[in-house]
């Protein structure tokens, strides 16, 4: 994945596990010359939004270990890396990456939508789940979204009819 070498780059040429944020974007934008400034800055929030990164105390933290990371020689990332992904994207990538072939994935979801009567997404995630895929940051991502759909912000208290996730209907 090219999102992955353009993260790790900074931090293997650096020799380094955590990185200021000016210093990623200095390294990749006037160091390499691959992204300007504040597409640097777009490739951050896109990483942040993947997990492949995390700020901790003002630096940038690669949530992979980035000297596992082979960066071809005249590797350029394309700039199709600053785009971020739907749910639904990221969830069909963890289905591939899990080893289903990704028209059957897609018709699999397909099918759960329709028969379960959810978004594209929750049917994305639950498929995912089925096949083994770790999607729990996605599943939680279903779950605010639904809420926010829905109006509720889940500051609700559970009513004497609600069931909590721990007992049996």
């Amino acid at each position: 994945m090219s999102l992955e070498v353009a993260v790790a780059a900074p931090f293997k040429t650096r020799a380094q596990d955590r990185l200021g944020q000016g210093e990623f974007v200095v390294a990749l934008s006037l160091e390499r010359e691959w992204f300007s400034p504040d597409q640097a800055k777009r490739l951050v929030d896109v990483a942040v939004g993947r997990g492949l990164l995390a700020s901790e105390d003002g630096d940038l933290v690669p949530q992979f270990d980035p000297t596992e990371v082979t960066v071809p020689e005249g590797f350029t990332p394309d700039e199709s890396v600053l785009r971020e992904q739907s749910t639904f994207e990221s969830a069909l990538d963890a289905i591939v990456a899990a080893g289903v072939e990704k028209q059957r994935a897609v018709a699999e979801i397909n099918e759960r939508q329709r028969a379960l009567a959810v978004t594209i997404e929750a049917a994305a995630v639950l498929y995912a789940r089925e096949q083994g895929a770790a999607v729990d940051r996605l599943a939680a991502d279903v779950r605010e979204e639904l809420a926010a759909e829905a109006g509720d912000d889940g500051s609700d208290a559970a009513g004497p009819t609600d069931v909590d996730d721990g007992e049996a209907a």
